[in-house]
């Protein structure tokens, strides 16, 4: 299972927001994530926690774009987190791989273009609603039905736009439009939304359902986060997207151990 390393460039995201504006400070974490043992890097210069407000498209472009042209000796590939295709493309413009689309390539119509034309991975997020309204008593008659029957569609429409279909990753949206409940019946479903025949990547860092079922802050979530992150291991999923990279390595080396070894 792969690790997508998280860096929010914003003032307000829910965890680690303001912590690494400063572009020195970015690319200190960057370096230290992938040592760190992640596979993947996501930038992201907007806060989608719920209720976040938006900035305009040149606020975040001032943001992500200075640190993306400042990365020299990073190995790994770099996800761009946007929703916005201007972002996207001076992005893909630097070298980005991925680009990760919390509106699954409904928020911007020209999105889907870009990312066919520079030829990107592309992670297809489910969300109910927006990040300013997806927490107001989201409702669904089959969470796990409704979420693939989306799923799916939104894969025929970036295929049919002319994205491989070998570029695509799919994520279920934990904590974007469910309620406790819901996230933990995606948990308990990975399997099915394996069935959609594309990776499956999980987004559980430090999220308010593991504060729910604790009754912690997010500051003390980190054993919550890992234990999901072992659920998400066990149960197929193809990668997870984490805040804190060193101890999800070392669970992933542990489990990948355990499992290497032949029955006797």
């Amino acid at each position: 299972m792969k690790i997508m390393g998280i860096l929010n460039v914003t003032p307000d995201s829910f965890y680690d927001g303001g912590k690494y504006l400063n572009i020195e400070d970015a690319l200190k974490r960057l370096k230290i994530m992938e040592e760190e043992g992640a596979d993947i890097i996501d930038i992201g210069g907007v806060s989608t926690r719920p209720g976040s407000s938006q900035p305009v498209e040149n606020e975040e472009i001032k943001r992500v774009i200075p640190i993306i042209d400042s990365i020299k000796d990073i190995d790994i590939p770099i996800s761009i987190d946007t929703f916005r295709s201007n972002v996207a493309e001076e992005s893909f413009k630097r070298g980005v791989k991925i680009l990760n689309d919390v509106t699954a390539l409904r928020g911007d119509r020209n999105m889907v273009y870009v990312a066919r034309d520079y030829g990107v991975e592309v992670v297809l997020m489910h969300m109910k609603g927006t990040p300013q309204n997806m927490q107001k008593n989201p409702f669904y008659n089959d969470v796990i039905g409704e979420i693939k029957e989306f799923l799916i569609e939104r894969i025929e429409f970036a295929v049919d736009n002319g994205i491989k279909e070998d570029k695509i990753w799919i994520d279920p949206g934990i904590g974007f439009g469910k309620t406790l409940e819901h996230n933990l019946t995606i948990l308990k479903n990975i399997s099915s939304l394996k069935e959609i025949g594309r990776p499956v990547l999980i987004g559980p860092s430090r999220k308010s359902f593991i504060g729910n079922i604790l009754n912690l802050p997010v500051q003390e979530r980190l054993s919550g986060t890992l234990g999901v992150v072992a659920w998400c291991y066990l149960h197929g999923a193809d990668m997870v997207r984490v805040h804190d990279t060193k101890p999800v390595k070392e669970l992933l080396k542990v489990m990948e151990k355990i499992n290497d070894v032949e029955n006797k």
